[in-house]
């Protein structure tokens, strides 16, 4: 019997959330770059302030373990007060600790959240690190998320364990230097990954192009010339790279999710959003615990947007994470949100 199901593997981070009240927000026609403008040397009134844990690796860890999992973090801190915090707030709740590093020589990473009308900007600060896989057990699952610039070494490393360890199942979310940094690197793992959770900016970055609506249509084929969905496009280029399951989370445009014989979008959950921070991790934490527990990929994108549907209605990455019962109960509330076959 495996000691873990999942061992989360990433950079964590101390994060100050501001709640803007005064700012400007200017986008082009199509709503689809935004900018969000402060007036230089202004004062700017903020209504609420929060600090907490949060980074990619820890809102996962933080998610699973709601859910059930048996969980464990890989990740290193700062021998200082924001790492003596964030490790004393993994075993509050429940994260295994034995792998995680306490660096005297590199602080904690932190991040500084500007968040406004439900959106959020992030501030990241990033200490150097020297990245090294522990000698961890055996395990269901390993998540591989975002880390710095040097990651390669890590990165060959988790490929020698799943090679020793071929029942053990990778699920991944890239992070920015992994997709602006060095995407060539990164890729090699691609045929390895049991599941990949990225936005869709992010599936365009891996697959190297904005896709049109034109170039979805064919680049799907005269099987699916109705298809007028480029996401659609994008998880066939995914699923292409050799991912197993590809699953793309588009805000209020819902998620899609596809493996080799089913596809699908769910429309977002209709909830009142007080902030996204964290909702992707939200929604990738409750996917994968659904698999876990043997749920279908139907299922399993119910159990993701519910999850993120809890996040957002909060302030905080991990505020509004749901358990079962909970994630049971939201995903009853919107049952009659329709599946699509795409």
């Amino acid at each position: 019997m495996k000691k873990f199901d999942i061992i989360v593997i990433g950079d964590s981070t101390m994060d100050t959330i501001l709640m803007i009240d005064d700012a400007q927000v200017q986008c082009d026609l199509k709503k689809e770059h935004c900018q969000i403008c402060l007036n230089y040397a202004d004062k700017i009134p903020i209504s609420q302030t929060v600090q907490s844990l949060g980074g990619n690796a820890a809102n996962i860890a933080a998610g699973c373990k709601q859910l059930g999992l048996k969980t464990a973090i890989v990740t290193e801190l700062g021998d200082d007060i924001n790492g003596a915090v964030i490790k004393q707030e993994f075993d509050k709740i429940g994260i295994d600790t034995k792998f995680v590093r306490l660096n005297p020589k590199n602080e904690t990473r932190y991040s500084v959240v500007l968040s406004y009308l439900g959106e959020r900007t992030i501030l990241s600060y990033h200490a150097k690190r020297k990245y090294s896989l522990p000698n961890i057990p055996a395990t269901k699952w390993l998540y591989y998320t975002s880390v710095g610039d040097n990651f390669h070494v890590l990165q060959k490393q988790i490929l020698n364990y799943l090679k020793k360890h071929p029942d053990c199942h990778l699920a991944c979310n890239p992070g920015s230097y992994h997709l602006k940094k060095d995407l060539a690197g990164f890729k090699p793992i691609l045929p390895m990954v049991e599941l990949l959770f990225v936005n869709k900016e992010e599936a365009e970055k891996l697959v190297g192009e904005k896709l049109s609506l034109r170039g979805a249509r064919r680049s799907l084929g005269s099987a699916r010339d109705k298809l007028r969905n480029p996401v659609a496009a994008l998880l066939s280029s995914l699923l292409k790279l050799g991912v197993k399951t590809a699953v793309i989370t588009d805000g209020e445009n819902g998620s899609y999710a596809a493996n080799s014989t089913e596809r699908y979008h769910l429309p977002a959950y209709d909830v009142k959003i007080i902030s996204k921070t964290g909702a992707g991790d939200a929604y990738a934490s409750g996917f994968l615990s659904a698999t876990a527990n043997g749920k279908s990929l139907a299922e399993a994108m119910r159990w993701g947007t519910a999850n993120s549907s809890g996040v957002i209605q909060q302030i905080g990455a991990q505020t509004g994470l749901l358990n079962k019962s909970k994630i049971e109960e939201m995903v009853g509330k919107f049952i009659k949100v329709k599946i699509e076959v795409l």
